[in-house]
């Protein structure tokens, strides 16, 4: 399975592109290596992005030559650009230069050192693993987020249901649906709420929510709602704190409406992306270099 490569994997690629090219601008770099060495990756992976919202994978190859430059295996002739030392040629004559390498390089150990001679150890301030600062930091940022989705998960499946269908409508119209109308709590068909996507109320969206604690939704219920649209509309949002069986799913894709689907995983996750039923208690602020600045001096 295709994956994005490590920083320290980066590093054969990102001598080779120098090697052939002399000095090249930083970002310019980084678009040659990806093209080069990693186009087949998937656009899904390509595209990945960071907790703070940068291209992963050219995040990682900017950690990569941060790591160099320090070793001494790349050097910055001028502001913005990168070129390839001799100490680099001679690393990259022998095609390795791993993580444990790096770690063992003298002018990498000095640097360090030099830049935290007020640290006790050493080993603190090397790479210990094949992950960057910021992959840490999305690490850390996963592991909170996961325990998070899945107290709301189970904090839904604990409340009123009849105020879980109004927290689904609450999403929707987070989300940028327009605005809806609940419907009533009994004798509703299997509708429990309708969005007008226009102000005339022609376009409509039905919208059934299931509190489920360990049940899943059958391919009975869906055809329930289904007929619940009654010709009205052809658009329905189907949400459920539990999951879907294979049944259920089939014959919402059969549907010749169109019928999303929306299990407690995915309904947490919009939850948390939308900002309903959580709420932000720290915001922490990372800066990079501003390399247009000094352009400008």
């Amino acid at each position: 399975m295709p994956t994005i490569p490590k920083f320290h994997e980066v590093f054969i690629p990102m001598l080779t592109v120098l090697s052939a090219d002399g000095e090249l601008r930083r970002e310019e770099l980084k678009r040659r290596i990806r093209d080069e060495f990693y186009a087949d990756l998937p656009e899904e992976l390509l595209s990945q992005r960071t907790s703070t919202g940068h291209v992963l994978i050219m995040n990682r190859m900017g950690w990569a030559v941060s790591y160099l430059k320090k070793g001494k295996f790349v050097a910055q002739p001028k502001r913005g650009y990168v070129q390839i030392t001799d100490k680099g040629r001679v690393a990259l004559a022998t095609k390795k230069l791993s993580l444990k390498d790096l770690k063992n390089d003298p002018d990498y150990l000095a640097a360090d050192l030099e830049k935290h001679s007020d640290r006790d150890t050493k080993d603190s301030l090397i790479p210990t693993a094949d992950e960057t600062p910021q992959d840490l930091i999305d690490q850390g940022f996963a592991t909170i987020r996961d325990g998070l989705m899945a107290d709301l998960l189970e904090r839904l499946k604990t409340i009123d249901p009849f105020y879980f269908e109004k927290v689904i409508l609450i999403l929707l119209k987070k989300m940028g649906y327009g605005d809806f109308v609940e419907t009533k709590k009994t004798g509703d068909g299997g509708i429990d709420g309708i969005i007008n996507q226009d102000q005339l109320g022609i376009e409509k969206i039905y919208i059934q929510a299931k509190r489920y604690s360990e049940n899943k939704v059958r391919e009975k219920d869906i055809r329930n709602f289904i007929g619940a649209m009654s010709g009205d509309t052809t658009k329905g949002v189907f949400v459920t704190t539990s999951l879907f069986d294979e049944a259920a799913v089939k014959k919402a894709k059969e549907a010749h409406h169109k019928i999303i689907l929306i299990d407690g995983y995915k309904l947490t996750d919009l939850m948390f992306q939308f900002g309903v039923g959580v709420q932000t208690t720290s915001v922490y602020e990372l800066k990079e270099l501003d390399e247009d600045f000094f352009d400008n001096s």
